[in-house]
């Protein structure tokens, strides 16, 4: 899973959403290599693995970016790519790139829309809101819509994700917070018809869970979740022989416990 900030301010003025002081847990100096990049490199490398954008502020780019950009990586890694998108927090990234932060939401919700479009490949003209253009090609397209999951941890994430997307991920919960998420989700797709459709959801968890206690989430309705990145782990400066070491630990703590467990 990879995350996005194109850039990031010296002064951080906006609050970080996700913590109670509204201070952001990485530094202005976080590495953030373009995701698009790296998922692809990591495609030419991998057959089997899924590659997750967790999370995309979307609403800073033209979507004609955006589907050039995915699009391509779709037909590179074999439609191994998730498209996790969010509209974004900081109102410094918005005034970088000269997009207004008011109303980021809804232009979301076009650009997904935009998106797909483009994505489907042959001659496309739009007219919206937010986005406007004559009929143009953007070759090579997949066309197939790539699964998008819709990001964020609050009311109008799960209604966005429930009307929009193909799966959710979450921005950090405890264990004993993802019955209710789910049901929640479950509702929500119900009320927009969508119940039936393949969806996905993805939990960080902002503590580490026992086997049996992911093995319950699961059955409970869980479809995945997410390790802790190494920088939390080990530190921006780690060895790749300490990052051997935790996925050692971590294949004999968990993975060999869910292949011999079979769940």
């Amino acid at each position: 899973m990879h995350g996005d900030h194109f850039c990031f301010p010296e002064t951080l003025r906006s609050r970080y959403p996700m913590t109670p002081d509204g201070a952001p847990p990485m530094p202005n100096d976080w590495p953030y290599p373009d995701l698009w990049v790296t998922m692809a490199a990591q495609a030419a490398v991998t057959s089997r693995l899924r590659l997750v954008a967790g999370i995309y502020t979307m609403a800073t780019r033209h979507p004609i970016v955006t589907a050039k950009a995915t699009g391509t990586l779709a037909l590179l890694s074999g439609n191994r790519a998730i498209i996790g998108v969010a509209p974004g927090w900081m109102r410094e990234e918005f005034d970088a790139a000269g997009v207004p932060f008011e109303r980021r939401g809804e232009r979301l919700d076009e650009a997904i829309e935009v998106t797909r479009k483009l994505w489907r490949g042959g001659s496309v003209e739009h007219r919206g809101e937010f986005y406007a253009f004559d009929a143009i090609r953007i070759d090579p397209m997949p066309g197939y819509n790539p699964p998008i999951y819709i990001g964020g941890s609050s009311e109008v994430a799960w209604r966005r994700a429930a009307r929009l997307g193909d799966g959710w991920i979450g921005g950090g919960n405890l264990p004993e917070e993802v019955p209710a998420i789910i049901t929640r989700l479950r509702v929500l797709r119900e009320e927009a018809g969508r119940a039936q459709l393949p969806f996905e959801t993805m939990f960080p968890l902002t503590r580490v869970a026992t086997v049996d206690e992911l093995k319950r989430l699961h059955e409970q309705g869980m479809d995945a979740t997410v390790t802790f990145p190494f920088v939390m782990e080990l530190g921006l400066h780690s060895s790749l022989d300490d990052k051997k070491r935790v996925m050692d630990r971590f294949a004999k703590e968990y993975l060999r416990a869910f292949a011999h467990g079979g769940s």
